[in-house]
């Protein structure tokens, strides 16, 4: 059974939660369960170089992105709770973060972690990215830093930060996780069930022994990677959704239904030169697709191109009355 956390490594609910998370498992008696990271970001916006976080801490725009931290994450007054309850999960050291850390490429740092030594190995660099931060004050932004926890952990791909390594993949999971409903750091995640926050242990067992009980259904790669483009444009994210399409474009260009999905990323994200000349080969391809008609009539029109428009979008109407 294969547990995924998503979290930001600058949560402090995400160091408690691996902690109860492990305390779950030690009294779990079902079958054998994997932990693997998956990037959240609650604080997308944090610039390439770390700021000392007292300075920040009162920006409005900083205590709003703390929301998505599990609870009451951002007041001084959770500090001290938050302390606490980190020394009763037995995370020894003087608790209290130094930096506002950019998270990304730390995350890159797990993702390489888990190429190279699987869960493991993974888990042991998150354990350490996040004592870093919590507990030893350390910058893990800064590549120096990370790639020294990497080999601490027994990780030598550290120094492929530098290079770009698991960036593609870091940005991939990060529009998985939106297209999922991922928005609480952290959140667990087993055979399509969920659970938020940094919840009890006893909790945890019941999630777990609940999810293990379920059997989704598997869809191949290209399935899924189409179902997350289609919710990412109805999260109004039609650059996300293009992303996601890239490799299925590639490999899959002549297929119709992956055309039409980038169509309608292209005119949602107004990039209507590539929506135009997709939709009009696929409408010359299939002249009987209402939609393809629908849109390109809704290109044309937005790039001003009344009278051709008319005519794809009476034909539409007259094909599906809905789409009227």
């Amino acid at each position: 059974m294969r547990i995924e956390i998503w979290a930001d490594l600058v949560c402090p609910w995400a160091y408690i939660g691996k902690r109860r998370l492990e305390r779950a498992l030690k009294g779990w008696t079902g079958e054998s369960a994997e932990v693997v990271w998956r990037p959240y970001r609650i604080d997308p916006t944090a610039p390439a170089v770390s700021e000392p976080i007292d300075e920040v801490m009162r920006d409005p725009f900083v205590e709003e992105a703390l929301q998505s931290c599990g609870p009451e994450s951002g007041a001084d007054g959770e500090l001290f709770q938050v302390s606490e309850l980190a020394a009763a999960e037995g995370i020894e050291g003087e608790w209290g973060a130094v930096w506002r850390a950019n998270t990304h490429d730390a995350h890159r740092l797990l993702v390489l972690a888990e190429e190279e030594g699987g869960p493991a190995l993974q888990d042991a660099v998150a354990e350490r990215l996040l004592r870093a931060h919590f507990v030893e004050g350390r910058d893990i932004a800064d590549h120096e830093v990370l790639t020294a926890i990497a080999a601490d952990a027994g990780s030598g791909r550290g120094g492929e930060l530098s290079a770009g390594g698991g960036d593609r993949r870091v940005r991939e999971l990060l529009l998985t996780g939106k297209a999922e409903g991922v928005s609480t750091s952290p959140t667990f995640v087993v055979n399509g069930m969920s659970l938020t926050g940094a919840q009890d242990p006893a909790l945890i067992v019941d999630f777990l022994t609940e999810a293990a009980d379920r059997r989704p259904r598997e869809l191949p790669e290209e399935v899924e990677r189409m179902r997350r483009a289609e919710a990412l444009l109805a999260l109004r994210d039609p650059l996300g959704a293009l992303e996601l399409l890239v490799p299925l474009l590639d490999e899959h260009g002549s297929d119709r239904a992956v055309r039409l999905l980038a169509a309608r990323a292209y005119f949602q994200s107004a990039q209507l030169g590539r929506a135009r000349r997709a939709l009009e080969e696929l409408v010359s391809d299939g002249a009987d697709d209402a939609y393809a008609h629908l849109l390109l009539g809704r290109t044309l029109r937005r790039q001003g191109e009344r009278e051709l428009a008319e005519p794809h979008l009476r034909l539409a109407a007259v094909m599906d009355p809905d789409l009227a």
